[in-house]
């Protein structure tokens, strides 16, 4: 099963490089807006690391729509987290149901204050883990223009389901003002930086490497970094 998941990573790896050259741009959340951020980390109490642990961090979150479709028409959005550092954190999550369980399960939404999933699950000592994010207050526009002018100060709750066990908030995200120009090169990449304690892992993460080294490859990038 891994060899075939592996085997379909490389083909889609073929037309997703050849999409980036022709964009000159990202092949998969090509439109988005940065920001500054301050992530709030609060504890977890749940045998990993990274989410047990407490303190304040300046970070940057890119809000994005997965298919650049025009803002009036669904699209599978993105809420993309990065902890600088020496060793960099980045979470990648899209828009999903939910549910308990519809939280792994992509949808289309117009609506950027909606339920963000990782999809991607990852292996801890503790089990595995799925991590979301839930904007608070109302709607967001995805129009880049609108969305820089709205989001500024909204609270975004940070969310891990460990094994079995319930969704157990473990921090917030409080968005700052958006980057000048809106949406500068900033490549994420949640497979290469998982947070301290976490592995990503499962058939999406070995779909992604290939994928990812293609995009880095055709967008001349240096190996460290992701495509969105």
């Amino acid at each position: 099963m891994a060899d075939l998941v592996d085997a379909a990573g490389r083909l889609v790896a073929v037309p997703i490089a050849a999409l980036t050259r022709v964009r000159g741009a990202k092949p998969m959340h090509p439109r988005g807006t940065l920001f500054t951020a301050v992530l709030q980390r609060t504890g977890l109490a749940g045998g990993i690391p990274w989410l047990d642990a407490t303190g304040r961090d300046d970070v940057l979150v890119r809000i994005s729509r997965g298919a650049g479709l025009p803002p009036a028409l669904p699209d599978l959005l993105g809420f993309a987290l990065r902890v600088p550092g020496e060793r960099p954190v980045d979470l990648l999550l899209s828009s999903t149901g939910r549910g308990r369980w519809t939280r792994r399960v992509p949808v289309l939404r117009r609506d950027a204050a909606t339920g963000y999933g990782s999809i991607m699950a990852y292996r801890s000592a503790a089990g595995p883990v799925w991590l979301a994010a839930d904007p608070t207050g109302g709607p967001l526009p995805t129009a880049r223009d609108r969305l820089a002018a709205a989001a500024p100060g909204r609270v975004v709750v940070l969310s891990a389901a460990v094994g079995r066990g319930p969704w157990a908030r473990f921090g917030t995200v409080t968005l700052g003002e958006p980057s000048t120009p809106p949406d500068p090169e900033q490549p994420f990449d949640a497979v290469q930086h998982p947070p301290p304690g976490l592995v990503a892992d499962g058939p999406l993460a070995r779909f992604r490497r290939p994928a990812y080294a293609a995009a880095r490859a055709a967008r001349g990038v240096a190996l460290e970094t992701g495509p969105r």
